[in-house]
């Protein structure tokens, strides 16, 4: 991690696992961790909406040259939902627009996930950040005009019932794709019901191979003086672990650095791999050609070369 003042906020290179809190949006907790970091420049990974708690990793300088990675990765996610009760939003944070009796059983609700286990077409809920022709569709929900809006497929690997309470509540463990929406999934699952259903609470616990048990609070942040805050940074190759690697040699790096494709044995198929110096230092990212040879494409800074 780097740290060059420059007028009045520091040059910060790394990852920082948050725990996002009820109630914020994720651009907002971005902006409260980045004004207490002082950081020049950082971004997130990925909107939760402000019902959701849990794991926002924040790209800091450098690492926000593989946002787009975590952002592309698979999402793991804790739900829980009401049966008998539809609302607007799909969520807690909607208004009550149908009630119905429950008479439904464990068994019944995961016959019925079986359905949404795979590829599945979604429809993106009105009270979402999807743009229909540049304006946002909650914008649009909150004006009460309703359009139509294109499914889109996402894939669900896993769905599993935690927790079966006698409170018409249930709680989910979702194994899903990136843009997947769990609402919309809990929405459609009250209509296969015949019930309806709303999301009460959202958990995200895992992003790729990034995971909420080291995440810390906003809190926690304030907390501590900078050089503990310094400390909280994952190295930015930490959220490239499901990428193959590559180490390069003393030579074949002094080529890359320049912006040439070099060539070298692998093994790897094409597609983006984590480069690195033989002294295993992280150089960034490349990607493997159709003819093998090894193509930079996203270097540190810190380590390229005049």
């Amino acid at each position: 991690m780097g740290r060059r003042k420059r007028k009045n906020c520091i040059d910060v290179d790394g990852i920082l696992l948050l725990d996002k809190p009820q109630g914020l949006t994720s651009n907002g907790a971005l902006q409260e961790v980045k004004h207490v970091f002082r950081a020049c420049k950082a971004g997130h990974t990925g909107s939760l909406d402000p019902i959701a708690t849990g794991l926002l990793p924040l790209c800091f300088g450098e690492g926000t040259k593989v946002s787009q990675f975590l952002l592309d990765s698979d999402k793991t996610y804790i739900c829980e939902f009401r049966l008998g009760q539809e609302t607007d939003t799909y969520d807690a944070d909607g208004q009550i627009v149908a009630e119905h009796e429950v008479n439904v059983s464990r068994r019944d609700v995961e016959n019925a996930l079986k359905h949404f286990v795979g590829r599945i077409e979604q429809l993106p809920p009105m009270y979402s950040a999807v743009k229909m022709n540049g304006q946002a569709l909650y914008k649009l929900a909150r004006e009460g005009v309703e359009v139509e809006r294109q499914a889109r497929t996402v894939t669900v690997y896993d769905i599993r019932v935690l927790d079966w309470p006698a409170d018409e509540s249930c709680r989910l463990e979702i194994n899903c794709s990136k843009g997947t929406y769990v609402r919309a999934l809990v929405h459609d699952l009250g209509q296969m019901l015949g019930c309806g259903a709303h999301m009460t609470a959202l958990r995200r616990t895992r992003v790729g191979e990034l995971s909420l048990d080291n995440a810390v609070t906003i809190d926690e942040i304030r907390d501590i003086d900078e050089l503990a805050r310094a400390a909280l940074l994952a190295p930015i190759d930490d959220a490239l672990m499901g990428l193959p690697e590559v180490t390069l040699t003393s030579l074949a790096t002094h080529y890359l650095l320049q912006g040439q494709p070099i060539s070298m044995t692998h093994g790897h198929a094409p597609g983006w791999v984590r480069l690195y110096e033989p002294d295993r230092q992280f150089l960034g990212m490349g990607e493997v050609l159709d003819d093998g040879r090894v193509a930079p494409r996203r270097l540190m800074i810190s380590q390229q070369k005049a």
